[in-house]
C-alpha cells in the first residue's frame, strides 16, 4: 500500500517502488517475441524458453504473468520505455546502445551473429566480399545485427544493406531459404533452430563472438525490479534449473544434417498427413508430435519397414515387445503405433521419481533404445564423476562412455552402444522440434480457452500454467474410452 508522509504542512503519497506496484496491482507484464524460442502457444499450451522463465518469477513473485506477444522486435523496447510492461524476455543481444538506456538483467545464454545465404548459391566469405554488393543484405531496423552492420561500416564504406521495420529475423531467414533475399544477418541459436524447417540456410561468416544474450528493464532510481531479477536468476543458475530449461529448449540443435533434414521434411509433407490421426488417436497424455518423431526415427513412417534384426513396423517392435503391449500383428500401423506408445509409457513409469517430468521421457527414449539397466548404469557413471543424474544435460555426455572398457567394467551391466542411443535421443528430440516448427509455419496454431486476449495480451493465470494444462489433457484422454492398454497412466511433459 502507498504511505501518506507529511512534508512541512502537506500530505504526500509516497510512490511505490516498482516492485511494490507490481505485487499491488497483481500482475507481471513481460514483453516478448512469438517464435520458437521465447514464447508461443503450443499443443499444450504456453511454452518457449522465456515464457517459462517469466512464468517462474512471476510464481516467485506471487502475481500473474501476462505475456504481450510481439512479432517484431520494433515495440519492445518503446513498450518497455513507455511502461506498457515491465519487462522484456525475448532473447535479446546485450548492446551498448541498450545498455545506456536500459538495465539488463545476468545473461543467461550467449550466441554469436552469423551471415547467412542460400545453401548452393555464391558464399560471402569476408567483409569484403559482402561490401562488393554482389547481392542484397537485410536485416531488422532497430536490432543487435543492424547495430554490427553500422560498426562494421566504418571500415568497410561501401558495405551496404536494408533495415526493414514490419519484419522479424526468422522471415528474413525464411525469404533466404526461398532466394527472395541473398543475405541476412541471425543469431547462432535462431539459424540452428531455423534450420530444421529452413534446410537451405547455411553460414556464410561469423561476425561477432559469443555475446550475452539477457531480459531488459527500464532504466531509473528504483532498484527493487531489477535487484529481484539478478536473486532470480543466481538462484535458478545456482539450482541447476535454469541448465535443465536450456537443455530443453536448446540442447538438441548442435548438430545438423543437411541431407536427412531435407528427407524428413519431405515425409513431413508427404507421409505424415496419412498417419497423423493415429498418433493423435494413441498419444493420450504424450504430445502427438513427440510419438510421431519417435516412429520417424524408428521406420520412417514405413509401416513395413523389417529390420534384419527382426524388430518391424510403424515403431519397429520386437516380438517379445510386441506382445508385452498386446500387439498381434506388428506390420498393421494402428495396432504397432498404439503398442509402441505403451512400451514407452512403460519406460516412463520405470524412470526414477527425483527425474524432472518432462526429462522423464529422454532417459525413457534412452532405455527404449539401449536397455534399461544401460540407461542406469550410465546415470550412475555420472554420479561417480561429478555429475547430476536426475540431469539429461549430465547424462547423455556419460552414455558414450559405456563403449569404452575402462568405465564399463565399473558398471553392471556392462558394455553397450550408448553412442547410439545418445544420437537416436537426440534426432528424437531434433524430428520433434521440427514439426513444431513445421507447423508453426503452416498454420495459425490452437487458440486454448484458458487464455484470455487482454488488449493484446495473452493473460496466463498460476492456474492455466503448463502443469495445470497437461493434468487437464490426461483428465480429457482418461474420460475417453481407450483401446487395450492404451489407457494413461502419468503425464509426462515435453
Amino acid at each position: 500500500m502507498s504511505v501518506l508522509v507529511l512534508n512541512g504542512c502537506l500530505w504526500q503519497e509516497e510512490p511505490l517502488s516498482d516492485l511494490e506496484r507490481i505485487r499491488e496491482e497483481g500482475v507481471l507484464r513481460v514483453g516478448t517475441l512469438n517464435n520458437q524460442l521465447s514464447y508461443y502457444i503450443g499443443n499444450e499450451g504456453p511454452t518457449g524458453l522465456d515464457y517459462e522463465l517469466a512464468r517462474r518469477f512471476a510464481d516467485k513473485l506471487g502475481v500473474k504473468l501476462e505475456m504481450k506477444a510481439m512479432f517484431t522486435l520494433s515495440g519492445l523496447f518503446p513498450g518497455l520505455e513507455r511502461g506498457d510492461v515491465d519487462i522484456l524476455a525475448a532473447g535479446l543481444t546485450m548492446t551498448d546502445e541498450r545498455l545506456a538506456d536500459f538495465r539488463a538483467a545476468p545473461a543467461y545464454y550467449y550466441a554469436s551473429q552469423k551471415v547467412v545465404y542460400k545453401k548452393g548459391q555464391w558464399r560471402p566469405r569476408s567483409i569484403e566480399d559482402l561490401a562488393e554488393n554482389k547481392g542484397t543484405l537485410a536485416v531488422v531496423s532497430g536490432s543487435s545485427h543492424e547495430k554490427t552492420l553500422l560498426a562494421l561500416k566504418l571500415d568497410h564504406p561501401s558495405l551496404e544493406w536494408q533495415s526493414q521495420e514490419e519484419i522479424d529475423s526468422d522471415e528474413l531467414l525464411r525469404q533466404v531459404a526461398e532466394g527472395e533475399l541473398d543475405y541476412t544477418l541471425a543469431d547462432s541459436v535462431d539459424i540452428a533452430l531455423n534450420q530444421r524447417i529452413l534446410p537451405d540456410v547455411t553460414t556464410a561468416l561469423e561476425l561477432t563472438e559469443d555475446e550475452p544474450i539477457a531480459w531488459f528493464v527500464n532504466q531509473g532510481n528504483d532498484d527493487s525490479l531489477y535487484a529481484l531479477l539478478i536473486e532470480f536468476f543466481g538462484e535458478i543458475q545456482q539450482s541447476g534449473e535454469l541448465a535443465k530449461l536450456e537443455e530443453k529448449y536448446l540442447g538438441h540443435v548442435d548438430k545438423f544434417d543437411y541431407v536427412d533434414t531435407r528427407a524428413f521434411l519431405r515425409a513431413v509433407e508427404g507421409k505424415l498427413p496419412q498417419w497423423k490421426d493415429l498418433f493423435k488417436q494413441y498419444a493420450n497424455e504424450f504430445d502427438w508430435r513427440l510419438i510421431a518423431a519417435l516412429s520417424y526415427q524408428e521406420s520412417h513412417w514405413n509401416p513395413r519397414a523389417v529390420s534384419p534384426t527382426g524388430v518391424r513396423g510403424m515403431m519397429m517392435l520386437t516380438l517379445p515387445t510386441a506382445r508385452s503391449v498386446g500387439v498381434k500383428n506388428r506390420l498393421d500401423p494402428e495396432q504397432s503405433i498404439r503398442g509402441g506408445t505403451e512400451y514407452l509409457r512403460k519406460m516412463i513409469n520405470r524412470i526414477p521419481d527425483s527425474i524432472e517430468e518432462h526429462e522423464k521421457v529422454w532417459f525413457a527414449l534412452a532405455s527404449y533404445n539401449v536397455g534399461f539397466g544401460h540407461m542406469m548404469d550410465a546415470r550412475r557413471l555420472t554420479q561417480s564423476q561429478g555429475g547430476n543424474p536426475d540431469a539429461w544435460s549430465d547424462v547423455k555426455q556419460r552414455l558414450p562412455l559405456l563403449r569404452q572398457r575402462k568405465y564399463y567394467k565399473q558398471t553392471r551391466y556392462g558394455y553397450a552402444r550408448g553412442d547410439e542411443a545418445l544420437h537416436y535421443v537426440e534426432n528424437i528430440r531434433r524430428y520433434y522440434q521440427s514439426i513444431i516448427g513445421y507447423e508453426q509455419t503452416h498454420s495459425q496454431g490452437p487458440q486454448l480457452e484458458d487464455i484470455e486476449l487482454i488488449d493484446g495480451l495473452h493473460t496466463i493465470t498460476p492456474a492455466a500454467t503448463a502443469d495445470t494444462l497437461a493434468q487437464q489433457l490426461t483428465a480429457d484422454a482418461e474420460a475417453q474410452v481407450m483401446p487395450e492398454s492404451a489407457a494413461p497412466n502419468k503425464t509426462a511433459s515435453n
